[in-house]
């Protein structure tokens, strides 16, 4: 039982090591341990990529491609690193936060390194990183770095903190104190392509406590020169950035329309066909839209792609609000192309997550020139790029070959799923004939919505196939190939949030579903667009009131209910009380014990009042750990607990759900705060440039806090009124 894939309670997600191929030269830099003991440690991992030589020859060469952000408050400077949002509720202390607790760090204003993050050479990367260890007080020392045979062109590098690895016999005889500690810290620098390095590997856990004073004198900060430290810190007294995203060289130089011409005026030699389709007068269109945002949202932010004749290929665009959602629900977020892929008037393209209410929040939109790989590799690195390069933990797309490839491209680290309602409708349109069939029908809906366990799936799909005369059938070949990406057996360990709903194969993936048509034109679409998105979060703080001042009814005398009715909003906890409702099953047997983990078996009726057909549900519980795992995943897939863990829980006397089943992402009494940290609270008081963005930042604190309820609006109200007499005031004196 327990040798099932579905009950392994590992993580499948983490990715091997990168390590040096063996053509490269591995070098000692100053400060690393001993040659031995470099191998003892990586030795292993040497030879992972022993093939990855002849990938790194053929892979595409990415060239760099300035994009304009154009925001009046974004305090990113991505030049130097990628600003990464800490994913915590702001205290309002101006000061670097650090916490001790199992020796994990964070700086504000040198945020921590995260896979994923990328920089213009490696330089860049030594300096962001000596900047955050002299920020929170630890230093650093390249521990090893690797270049390619007969050539000094450096290929990747680790660096450490500097109290990794302890003496050795000869280092131990001497008079210098003891600074080791065998700290695990570090980073893992790889040279992706010619100009760029990205980080592959991080440890953030230290060992020891953080000393400022003997940091400031370590020799990697001595040597910090002020042109380098200038380089990764953040400004904030530049309002319009340039950002450096990355596109394939193979990408077509023709334009796509021009924001600086009429659409009439575009020379007829341009390719039509690889621009971005626009009607006459779109361009003001767009155009006018940004820069009203602009005036209206300070921290708007709006991505241009350009070719090199100044032509229009692709655009993108997000509020602030959108960005600061991400950083509570961008575990699972899903991109909808159902407009570019079915040919809208429209070619948009919304990233779409869910919140705490189980409601579609909009995380970002572009229009594309069209669906292939050099744009969805440029959408989605803007879009990466603006989240602060913070990958979510699953993303859902249909199914698309060129997004797919984009996606490994730009997400390599992201569970990547296909819609399955998608699927399933592709599926009935390519087999002609038997998509009338209701037996066809059923059988298929039973192999993929009612199987639990992966040889279930599979004999039953081989049993369709058979039945059906489907074996030379290509299509479906070719889905079957892929079916770990849709088939929901195979995602167990995905987490999806509730977006989508197995039972039936519905996916909360659109956000402007019942507002874009097929007709619906670029000038309708954004003169409602704001009035969609204000109405969507008028209908959050609607539900959050709602959460918190209501009761929820109870259906049960089941203390699991009463327990999660004062914690989760009132949507989620609606569907956490239909299993707390089902929970009376038919039995529960325990099947195998091993210490204190033991599997059980629940047995349940399929249909009420059928007792014929009994569904079998394996359940294991680990007693000393406090952990329990359902063979169905409804964790997993819908972030709480089924009625088959709660039946186990109620069998041993377990009173209360365990705290990691309680998530904070559906909690009503989490405070959100929908104001991103966009770089140092350090403002230079003599530049009137920063004092719009510093106080439009703390007063919409301020507003945020104010939504919590009446109580808290009648004192943020009061609060502005006696700040705008005081002020007035010192304007006066000054007449």
């Amino acid at each position: 039982m327990t040798g099932d894939p579905a009950f392994s309670t590992g993580d499948h997600h983490h990715a091997l090591s990168p390590s040096p191929p063996p053509n490269l030269l591995i070098t000692m830099e100053e400060g690393s341990q001993n040659s031995e003991q470099l191998f003892e440690d990586d030795g292993n991992e040497l030879e992972l990529e022993g093939n990855d030589i002849d990938i790194d020859s053929n892979s595409l060469d990415i060239e760099g491609n300035g994009l304009d952000i154009e925001s009046n408050g974004l305090q990113d400077d991505c030049d130097g690193m990628l600003e990464i949002d800490d994913n915590h509720e702001s205290n309002g202390d101006d000061a670097t936060a650090v916490s001790i607790e199992n020796g994990i760090s964070q700086g504000k204003n040198y945020p921590p390194p995260v896979v994923g993050m990328e920089f213009e050479s490696y330089d860049d990367a030594y300096n962001y990183y000596n900047c955050y260890a002299k920020e929170l007080g630890f230093a650093i020392r390249v521990k090893s770095s690797w270049t390619k045979r007969n050539s000094k062109e450096k290929r990747g590098a680790v660096l450490c903190c500097n109290c990794e690895g302890f003496k050795t016999i000869k280092e131990a005889n001497s008079r210098r104190k003891e600074t080791r500690t065998g700290c695990l810290a570090m980073i893992r620098l790889r040279l992706v392509e010619s100009n760029r390095w990205r980080v592959d590997e991080v440890k953030l856990e230290h060992n020891h406590l953080f000393d400022h004073e003997r940091a400031q004198n370590c020799k990697s900060h001595k040597k910090m020169d002020a042109v380098a430290k200038r380089k990764v810190e953040p400004t904030v007294d530049v309002e319009v950035r340039t950002i450096k995203l990355y596109r394939t060289s193979t990408a077509d130089p023709v334009g796509y329309g021009n924001l600086n011409s009429l659409e009439g005026e575009i020379s007829e030699t341009v390719d039509r066909s690889k621009r971005l389709k626009l009607n006459k007068g779109d361009s003001q269109i767009i155009y006018d839209f940004f820069s009203h945002i602009q005036l209206t949202s300070p921290n708007f932010v709006y991505l241009i792609d350009l070719n090199d004749e100044g032509c229009l290929r692709n655009v993108f665009w997000m509020d602030s609000r959108s960005r600061a959602a991400y950083g509570y629900f961008g575990d699972v977020v899903a991109v909808d192309t159902t407009c570019l892929s079915n040919k809208y008037e429209i070619p948009l393209v919304a990233f779409v997550g869910v919140n705490h209410h189980g409601q579609s929040i909009l995380l970002g939109c572009g229009l594309l020139a069209d669906d292939t790989f050099e744009s969805y590799v440029w959408l989605f690195r803007a879009w990466l790029t603006c989240m602060s390069g913070r990958s979510p933990q699953t993303i859902i797309t249909n199914h698309c070959r060129a997004m797919q490839s984009a996606i490994s491209e730009v997400f390599p680290r992201a569970h990547h799923r296909l819609h399955l309602s998608h699927v399933m409708r592709s599926l009935f349109e390519n087999l002609g004939e038997l998509q009338e069939s209701g037996v066809f029908q059923m059988i298929l809906n039973r192999t993929v919505y009612e199987t639990v366990k992966v040889d279930e799936f599979e004999m039953g799909w081989d049993d369709m196939i058979r039945r059906f005369g489907l074996a030379d059938h290509a299509w479906l070949c070719t889905l079957y190939e892929e079916r770990e990406r849709w088939a929901p057996v195979y995602q167990k360990d995905t987490f999806f949030a509730g977006m989508c709903t197995f039972e039936n194969g519905e996916c909360r993936s659109s956000f402007f579903d019942s507002f874009v048509h097929k007709q619906t034109s670029l000038k309708e679409f954004f003169g409602k667009y704001e009035l969609l998105v204000q109405e969507e979060r008028k209908i959050e703080a609607i539900n959050d009131l709602e959460s918190r001042d209501s009761s929820p009814l109870l259906k049960t005398r089941c203390f699991y209910e009463l327990q999660l009715s004062k914690l989760y909003t009132n949507e989620i906890f609606r569907r956490f009380q239909d299993e707390v409702v089902m929970m009376p099953c038919f039995s529960i047997t325990q099947v195998h014990a091993n210490g204190p983990v033991i599997t059980y078996m629940i047995k349940e009726h399929e249909a009420e009042g059928d007792r014929s057909n009994i569904k079998n549900f394996e359940v294991m519980h680990d007693k000393a750990g406090t952990e329990i795992r359902c063979i169905c995943s409804c964790f997993n897939f819908n972030g709480y607990l089924c009625r088959h863990c709660l039946c186990v829980l109620h069998y041993n006397s377990v009173e209360e759900i365990p705290f990691q089943y309680i998530l904070s992402r559906w909690r009503k009494d989490f405070k959100r705060l929908y104001i991103p940290e966009l770089g140092s609270n350090n403002i230079d008081i003599s530049n009137p440039v920063q004092w719009f963005d510093h106080l439009h930042r703390r007063a919409m604190q301020v507003v945020e806090e104010g939504m919590i309820s009446r109580d808290h609006y009648t004192v943020a109200w009061q609060a502005f009124k006696e700040s705008l007499n005081k002020v007035r005031l010192v304007a006066d004196k000054h007449v």
